[in-house]
């Protein structure tokens, strides 16, 4: 999930792979357009849900209530984590803590897609690499 800036560049905010979910919830609580884009770099199954559904699946089945509950934690907790990162960590720890937290991604996704995420520009994502490769 992306978001363009005002000159066109883009800022990564989340990645998702297998059994993953992604999604804008304010736009989803708010039925306002989203100003984010979700783009499957992979084949993908894409499943969507309308809010009256989804809020009758809640009532008709008070199980989802709760799995859709802990989804929307386990996600807050994410993006409370990313920020605290990002206003307290170097670029090199944030890298770090990303290729520990998510190995499975750094093979699939771009330098330019990850240096992104870390807000960082891909040649100073590669001076992280290529430092942390000589030590």
């Amino acid at each position: 999930m992306y978001m363009l800036d005002y000159d066109g560049k883009e800022h990564n905010l989340q990645f998702a792979i297998e059994n993953w979910w992604i999604g804008d919830i304010a736009s989803f609580h708010s039925e306002e357009p989203s100003k984010f884009y979700i783009e499957a770099m992979e084949n993908s199954v894409v499943l969507q849900i309308k809010k009256i559904d989804q809020l009758s699946l809640f009532v008709d089945y008070p199980k989802f209530n709760r799995i859709f509950r802990v989804f929307t934690e386990d996600e807050l907790v994410s993006y409370q984590r990313r920020v605290m990162q990002n206003i307290s960590s170097t670029a090199e720890e944030r890298y770090i803590d990303f290729i520990n937290r998510y190995p499975h991604f750094v093979k699939r996704i771009s330098n330019v897609q990850i240096a992104s995420f870390l807000g960082i520009t891909p040649e100073y994502l590669s001076v992280i690499r290529k430092k942390m490769s000589e030590s």
